[in-house]
């Protein structure tokens, strides 16, 4: 693990940037800068480079910030660039780590970031941007998600027709169907573009084909599941990716009172957890393995949905197999007997 001495806590907001830079030693904490600066590349690296004219040196200096999604990303990219060592941390994460607040202001919010990196120094993991590649892929996916959106919302309209006289419906019949048409053609571009994202990166496209290989998990769950990984380079295995999934049971208990139902968290990425909750439906009655263990647990007694969650599992524990041994899955339940 790196030695640090400077921790550099940055609040990320749409346009500015609250930076407080703090010299933390055992038994020290010293401030050395605060500024709010524009939240741009010039501004940034006009920063930075006064930074470093000073006692911070990049080798023993740490930045710190909030995940804010497309926000952080432009001082990603420039911390990245400049090999500089960052760790991008969830938002509650943070939050949750700071006991009794009381008031909030962006200033102390960026101070309390800074002592946080330096606090939970013992779990870092430096962050690194995505590749262009899944960029790309979650950008199109985010546009895929609000066009279906879109149009279930647009498609809704033609309940009402048995509710409205016919003079009164055609009045928006025309419109609502030509706008129906341009989603649809929008929805096909996107989803044509995708498929060619993913051909056009070889380690993408083995992924890609390797998780469709297993039963019960479609196209868009295989891509969805390279997006969020970041190319199967977040998670060492399926136990944490079912954790991020909302999947995992966890135990609530405490002392003697307390003996609460073992459960899944709802602190979860519930599209992710939604679309496995597809796949395990369809591999139940697709995949004779997968129904055999379904009724075996129902005639046991087990709750029903208790066992569609362990079909989750069984499906993430799959993926994970197809990625580290690099092979389709064989269904060897069809050689059996």
């Amino acid at each position: 693990m790196k030695n640090f001495d400077y921790f550099i806590g940055i609040d990320v907001s749409k346009l500015t940037l609250d930076v407080t830079v703090l010299l933390l030693q055992t038994g020290k904490e010293e401030l050395i800068d605060y500024q709010v600066i524009d939240n741009n590349e010039k501004r940034v690296v006009s920063y930075l480079e006064k930074v470093f004219k000073g006692q911070c040196f990049p080798e023993n200096t740490l930045f710190c910030f909030e995940d804010t999604g497309i926000y952080s990303m432009p001082l990603a990219y420039i911390l990245s660039d400049q090999q500089l060592n960052y760790w991008q941390v969830p938002a509650l994460e943070i939050k949750r780590s700071k006991g009794i607040c009381r008031g909030k202001s962006d200033k102390t919010d960026s101070k309390g970031i800074a002592l946080y990196a330096f606090s939970h120094l013992y779990k870092l993991r430096l962050s690194t941007v995505s590749d262009a590649v899944i960029q790309k892929l979650r950008l199109l996916f985010s546009e895929r998600e609000k066009i279906i959106k879109s149009l279930g919302a647009f498609k809704r309209t033609s309940e009402n027709k048995d509710f409205c006289s016919k003079e009164v419906f055609q009045s928006v019949e025309n419109i609502n169907k030509d706008i129906v048409t341009q989603l649809d053609n929008s929805l096909k571009k996107v989803e044509e573009k995708l498929m060619d994202i993913i051909q056009e990166d070889e380690k993408i496209t083995q992924e890609f084909e390797l998780i469709n290989s297993i039963c019960g998990v479609g196209r868009y769950t295989a891509l969805y599941l390279i997006i969020c990984t970041k190319g199967f380079s977040c998670f060492e295995n399926w136990r944490q990716l079912a954790c991020y999934a909302g999947v995992a049971p966890f135990e609530y208990s405490s002392g003697t009172s307390v003996r609460g139902k073992t459960r899944v968290s709802s602190l979860a990425d519930m599209k992710l957890k939604s679309l496995l909750n597809m796949c395990a439906l369809v591999a139940i009655r697709r995949d004779k393995e997968l129904r055999g263990y379904y009724e075996r647990k129902l005639a046991e007694g087990k709750p029903k949905m208790l066992v569609i969650n362990n079909v989750r599992c069984k499906l993430l524990a799959r993926i994970f197999a197809v990625i580290n041994r690099n092979s389709p899955f064989v269904n060897t339940w069809k050689f059996a007997g």
